[in-house]
């Protein structure tokens, strides 16, 4: 049995994440969804050490959960995510990246194009 969502935010983030999908037939924002509809325990928490790992410079990347500041940063991104600790804010913008929201890379790219979904 599936829990109710909660998190009023979470909530509206999810059914839009899945409006838009349906509307650019973007398979990329029903997965984003599906991560954000886990339960807490199970839900996605992301260091800047990953982000650094699996990506190169200038590219864009969604964290379907909560983006953390552990490792180093040494090229800058545009890291959209669900919420971001304060320090890992901090790192990723101290090397020119960009901290969206997962609304705006929507509204900025509604295809979902060239994005990259870190987990």
């Amino acid at each position: 049995m599936k829990l109710p969502i909660q998190n009023p935010e979470r909530k509206n983030l999810i059914s839009f994440l899945r409006k838009k999908a349906r509307e650019n037939n973007a398979n990329i924002w029903r997965t984003v969804a599906e991560f954000l509809e886990k339960p807490r325990r199970r839900r996605v928490a992301v260091n800047v050490s990953r982000i650094n790992r699996y990506t190169k410079e200038n590219e864009v990347v969604v964290v379907p959960g909560k983006t953390l500041s552990a490792g180093i940063l040494d090229h800058p991104v545009t890291v959209a995510a669900f919420a971001f600790s304060e320090k890992a804010k901090q790192k990723i913008e101290k090397v020119g990246g960009k901290c969206i929201s997962i609304q705006e890379l929507i509204n900025q790219n509604p295809k979902g194009s060239n994005i990259k979904i870190i987990t």
